[in-house]
């Protein structure tokens, strides 16, 4: 009982995906990126530091209310944030944060 009382509960998955957006949406660097592809909740992304190229996709269904009705409107161009000391962990949104930029629908 001592050890749970000294340890506490440990934070959920969402709790730790949570912390890690906030953190690289408030201390992240940002750079150019261009989304790829979108599966459902799931958008691709590509960007390159320092002479390599990430390729990354971030589940953004806790994110939903962000997102268009229609998500193919976030292919393209777009930002995000990444951590200097480990270029492979992005972001492409968060709740404070926004990388994507919509596109517009070309009217026939």
């Amino acid at each position: 009982m001592a050890g749970w009382l000294l340890i506490g509960k440990r934070p959920s998955a969402a709790d730790r995906e949570r912390a890690r957006r906030t953190f690289l949406g408030t201390r992240g660097r940002v750079t150019e990126a261009e989304v790829v592809d979108i599966q459902g909740t799931h958008i691709a992304y590509s960007y390159e530091v320092a002479g390599v190229t990430y390729q990354v996709v971030q589940d953004v269904a806790p994110l939903q209310e962000l997102i268009p009705r229609d998500p193919m409107l976030l292919l393209g161009p777009a930002m995000v944030k990444y951590s200097p000391a480990n270029p492979a962990n992005s972001i492409l949104m968060s709740e404070e944060w926004s990388g994507v930029r919509v596109a517009r629908r070309q009217s026939s």
